[in-house]
Formats: C-alpha cells, structure tokens, sequence
C-alpha cells in the first residue's frame, strides 16, 4: 500500500493532472487512490444544469463515533497562461531552489495534498479517530461554480450527510504561514446596466442621443459616495466597473447602445435585497442629471440587469473551531494567526449554510501566476498544522 503520509508526493501526483475548469484531469482519481487505502468510501456524482458544462466532483468518508469534521477543496486550476513564459512545464511539478512549481500548487491543490497526509499520519497513529472526516472536492471552484460544492453539499445532505465544522483549505496567508485564517466573507454582487440612446452622425449630436454620456453619468453614481466605511469585521463595500463598451468601431458615429458591467463586494451593512435598493436608487437619481446630455430633458433610457447568483456576506463565531485552529498554527509555526474576512469569495459561501466553516492554507503570493509555486518547507508545516487540528478536534 502506498503512504499518503507525504504532503509533497501527494501535491506531485495532483499538479500531474492538468484538470483546468471544468476538467477532472485525472485529479479526482489520484485523490480516491490516496483515500482509499485509508479506509474512506468514495463517490464521484457529475452535476449539471443546462448552459454550463458538466462538473464530476468527489465525497469521501471516513465514518466513526463521534462529531464529524469535513474537509473542502478544490482540484480545478485556471488556466496556465503562456506556457512559455513558465520556468518549468506548469503540470511537472519540478521542484527548484526548495519550492515545486505547477498550476494549482497554492490555489489549492497544496492545501488538499497537506490534509490528505495529516489525515494519513493521525491514522497512523491512531487508526479509531473519535469522530469522521470527510472530503467535499469540486472541480468547479475556480469556474462558474454552479454544478460545483453547493450542489455536492445538497446531494450529501440528501443522503443523510451533517457536519459539525469544516476547514477550506484556500491559501489565506498573505506572507507567511500562519499570518491568518479566514472567518468570514464579504458578499458579492454583479451586474449590467445598459443604456439605450439613438444613433447618429457625431458631428450632428442634437440629432442624435450619446448613451455613453448617459452610461458615464450612471457608472460615476455608483463610483461615488462611497457606500459606507467599513464594519468592525469587515472592510468597506467596494464597487468595481469591470467592463464599459458600445461594440462602435467608427469613430464619427454615436453609437445606438453603451454598457457597463460591475463586481460589488459588501460587508455586513448590507443584505443584497438593501444593497440592490441602494443601486437601483442612486441610478435612477443619476438617470435624471443632465450635466453631461445638454437639451436633453427625459431621463437616461437604462436597463439593469442582475447577473450570476448573489454571494451572501458571512462571518463564523464558533469558538471551538476557531480556538483549536488558532492554537494548532501557534503551536507549529509559533505565530498567532489573524482572523480575517478579506479577500474575495470562496466555496466557504455554501458550506456555511450547513456547519461553521473557516478557511487556512498555503501562502497565496503566487496562486494563478505564472511559474505559482509553493516552498517545500510550507507543505510540511500546514501538514503539521492539519495534523495537530485533527488530533485536538478529536480528543
């Protein structure tokens, strides 16, 4: 039987598998070879839904007599850009200068590869834990995330599946292992507006009606005031226009239509129903000025549009799950870990639905750059980290 007790074998085998969104890639399957021998039951369901591509995830099990902790992750990685512009072959996993190189080594194939091995060494050691371990892999994380781990939890919760707390082992320190653990999330919230006008000659603007002056006087109301100053857990709410455009290639006609497409993260001020009434507000506000639309006197023709489903703001308060993780990372690397809610979204968003759920993994300076990488060193840490975590959670 082979070990899984090394975190650095087991990262080798998953950057292998080039399983870029949606692609399992051979990922899922390393994992079930390494689980098995451990005495988990795996299953592999593939989710779908009409305009997105099939998803294969994997639920693995380890059953016993107590509370039940899970395990989440994610085997899909981004694309690896410009392949030659890579130091090494992204999927090789060459280890350089006391680091492996590879798509998905942070982000977060690092963080399943040091979990699998702390679970594989607390067996070792004590092969009737006081409790079940389970795993929660999608292959859908870094995609659409619609046939991904919210599906996956409401398939196992169908199948009698409950769960006491989970760790997602995203890369959440910013420099060094052990700088922070993620407690909570801001929300996020998408959306197009669309402003119609009418086409025409620009040197004849009267007879015709720019949308973008239209657009610019919307998107500068959402841009500004700002929508509040942050909260005692959570930074302030920032809105980003992500993409403006007319489709105009010729530069003397005034388009007939101009959109913007906009990301808002929020914090605990808002719920998204309040946050939309906000928007929808200040645009209808803005739609009425006619600073940068002279002789024009009815309101800016728009259309908003919602897009993708809302991620909801969270923050966990379990004390124990907090408190036993923090210890375990002061332990091990003699740091005291900083609770966090920055940075964007993570699978956490469902998971909190069903158990108090935190996230720690790698050091994430390098997740979906070219030449990502993580320190040999760091793997054997976080596996220590998982380890004593499990050891404590179970006691």
């Amino acid at each position: 039987m082979k070990s899984s007790t090394d975190p650095v074998q087991n990262l080798a085998q998953l950057i292998a598998c080039p399983s870029v969104t949606p692609a399992e890639g051979g990922a899922l399957t390393a994992i079930q070879t390494m689980l098995a021998p451990l005495g988990f039951s795996v299953e592999r369901p593939v989710f779908s839904e009409a305009g997105t591509p099939d998803v294969e995830n994997l639920y693995a099990r380890r059953s016993g007599n107590g509370p039940h902790l899970m395990f989440a992750g994610h085997t899909d990685v981004v694309p690896v850009g410009d392949e030659i512009a890579w130091t090494v072959p992204p999927f090789s996993a060459e280890i350089r200068n006391g680091e492996m190189y590879g798509r998905g080594a942070v982000d977060m194939k690092g963080g399943i590869a040091c979990f699998v091995a702390a679970v594989a060494r607390c067996l070792e050691k004590n092969s009737a834990l006081k409790g079940s371990i389970s795993f929660v892999i999608t292959g859908d994380e870094e995609g659409p995330s619609i046939n991904g781990t919210g599906k996956l939890l409401e398939w196992a919760k169908a199948k009698g599946e409950s769960w006491d707390a989970a760790i997602v082992g995203e890369p959440t320190n910013p420099a060094r292992l052990g700088d922070m653990i993620k407690v909570g999330r801001r929300g996020s919230l998408s959306g197009t507006i669309t402003v119609q006008g009418v086409q025409g000659h620009a040197a004849y603007p009267h007879l015709a009606d720019n949308p973008v002056r239209g657009l610019v006087t919307l998107v500068d109301s959402l841009l500004y005031p700002v929508f509040d100053e942050g909260t005692k857990d959570f930074q302030p709410t920032n809105l980003e226009v992500t993409t403006i455009d007319v489709g105009n290639p010729a530069v003397n006609v005034i388009p007939n239509t101009a959109t913007a497409t906009f990301n808002i993260r929020f914090n605990d001020t808002w719920t998204d129903e309040t946050l939309m009434a906000e928007i929808h507000n200040r645009l209808d506000q803005a739609s009425r000025r006619h600073k940068l639309r002279p002789g024009k006197s009815e309101p800016v023709n728009y259309e908003l549009n919602w897009r993708n489903r809302v991620s909801h703001v969270f923050l966990t308060h379990d004390e124990k799950l907090i408190g036993l993780l923090s210890s375990s990372i002061e332990k091990v690397t003699g740091t005291r870990p900083q609770l966090s809610t920055s940075g964007g979204t993570s699978d956490a968003r469902f998971i909190k639905d069903y158990c108090p759920v935190v996230e720690f993994g790698l050091v994430g300076k390098t997740m979906h750059m070219v030449d990502e990488r993580v320190a040999i060193a760091d793997l054997e840490t976080l596996t220590q980290v998982y380890e004593r975590f499990i050891s404590d959670f179970f006691a």
